[in-house]
């Protein structure tokens, strides 16, 4: 009876801790992400009024990288990524000063017209806020680690409107193939506590509940499968350029701040040749017009992955989130006649597919669709995610996410490595499917020759 007593004191102390901690933090990227939203539209609406405004690229992400390089260089490039790095490699351990870089140099590349998201600063700047203040309360680095995860999850929820995949994301976007589940708790209560905070003070968020949902069939169902393939092939794409261009930019001898110009003038040049402007910036009037059924290019979605991979490839500061939103909206409506589904329906299937594909988060992603268009697309949306971060393999837009299980046993990659340097080894199983298949390939192949040698 004792061990009971002290195993549910403990247990509920516990609960009460993590209430009080993960709300703290959840009050805090709250804020912090109702201040970076307040000020982010405040220069958008700046900038706006003036039409030329983006001739001003070059010297934007000159300038977004040079604050990145005067007060902390991580603040350069794409922000999340560098938060999940942290929680592996150091426990969570931020340097203070990399939230204000990051603040200001994403508030200048997003307001210049760099493309990309807007969720990496309030992520950062959380992680920084959460790490610092469990150093100052000196909290062991299993619960700093605990705090910086639930400063993902407050980010994610507080910037796009959806707690519940917001405390999932945050957990699920560390590994590949597994959740934290001692994490889950925390998570949730500080995604919805910067929710309900950005909430109060006046921060909007786009939903639009999707009607137009045809009901099950077989044949349709498995035209959902099917585009979850080509959401998967879409995620490919988005990662591989982005790799491609960090390593290009890379190997470029300029400054940091340089490449950023650079990248600015190329920016500049693909804006003016195509004459169209929707792929700068954020691009959310596209993203929403997409979901709202409105027509758009078939080809959309690859210059938005050209225009992302060149300016965050260079080192401006920046998510990315935002942009792969911009691409399975894009992509799901081009495809959507294909299928013989409504363009606003599909392109908020593809938005939540590729988000799963590229950022390796099928449950979040489903829980996204149900928060932001609705309970009955959801069954549709969580079968193209899933089937599109099964076709990525062992990929990933956040090179530091560990692989913690298989999507194949016939696809076999080190476990418990990061995925932005693991090593894939494709391995047909001699008693699997492909292997039997393989095998009696194999012996009617001998069986043809010996008779053909019989004959002659």
């Amino acid at each position: 009876m004792k061990k009971h007593l002290a195993e549910q004191s403990t247990l509920f102390v516990s609960i009460l801790k993590w209430t009080v901690l993960a709300s703290i933090i959840g009050v805090a990227v709250g804020i912090s992400t109702t201040l970076f939203l307040r000020t982010l539209k405040l220069s958008l609406d700046f900038a706006g009024g003036y039409p030329y405004s983006y001739l001003l690229l070059p010297v934007a992400l000159w300038l977004s990288n040079l604050v990145a390089v005067k007060i902390d260089e991580e603040a350069a490039g794409e922000g999340l990524d560098k938060v999940i790095d942290s929680v592996h490699s150091s426990y969570g351990k931020v340097r203070f000063m990399i939230g204000p870089a990051k603040f200001i140099a994403s508030i200048i590349t997003i307001a210049g017209g760099g493309s990309v998201g807007k969720e990496a600063p309030p992520v950062q700047v959380g992680a920084a806020l959460a790490s610092s203040f469990a150093q100052v309360l000196r909290f062991d680095k299993t619960d700093r680690r605990k705090l910086v995860i639930c400063a993902i999850s407050a980010g994610f929820a507080s910037v796009f409107g959806a707690p519940i995949a917001g405390a999932i994301f945050g957990i699920e976007s560390l590994f590949l193939g597994q959740l934290l589940y001692d994490v889950l708790f925390p998570s949730f209560v500080a995604g919805m506590v910067a929710y309900q905070v950005s909430l109060y003070f006046g921060v909007s968020y786009f939903t639009n509940s999707i009607n137009i949902v045809p009901p099950f069939t077989g044949g349709l169902f498995f035209k959902v499968i099917l585009a979850g393939v080509l959401f998967g092939l879409v995620s490919l794409i988005l990662i591989e350029a982005m790799k491609l261009a960090t390593r290009l930019f890379n190997k470029i001898k300029l400054s940091l701040p340089l490449k950023g110009a650079l990248a600015g003038v190329i920016l500049l040049v693909m804006t003016m040749l195509l004459g169209d402007h929707r792929y700068l910036g954020l691009g959310l009037d596209t993203v929403e017009g997409a979901a709202l059924g409105q027509p758009v290019p078939y080809y959309a979605f690859i210059l938005k992955i050209i225009f992302t991979a060149v300016t965050l490839g260079s080192g401006a500061s920046g998510g990315i989130i935002t942009p792969i939103f911009f691409v399975g909206a894009t992509s799901g409506s081009a495809l959507a006649g294909s299928f013989g589904f409504d363009p606003g329906t599909f392109a908020a299937i593809g938005m939540v597919a590729v988000l799963a594909g590229a950022a390796n988060t099928p449950v979040s992603a489903g829980i996204l669709a149900m928060e932001l268009f609705g309970v009955k697309l959801g069954p549709w949306a969580a079968t193209a995610a899933i089937v599109s971060y099964l076709m990525v393999g062992n990929r990933s837009i956040h090179s530091s996410q560990v692989v913690s299980s298989l999507k194949s046993s016939s696809v076999l990659v080190p476990l418990d490595e990061k995925i932005g340097g693991a090593n894939v080894t494709v391995k047909v199983r001699e008693k699997g499917l492909l292997g039997n298949v393989r095998s009696a390939y194999i012996k009617g192949k001998g069986t043809c020759s010996k008779k053909k040698n019989d004959h002659e």
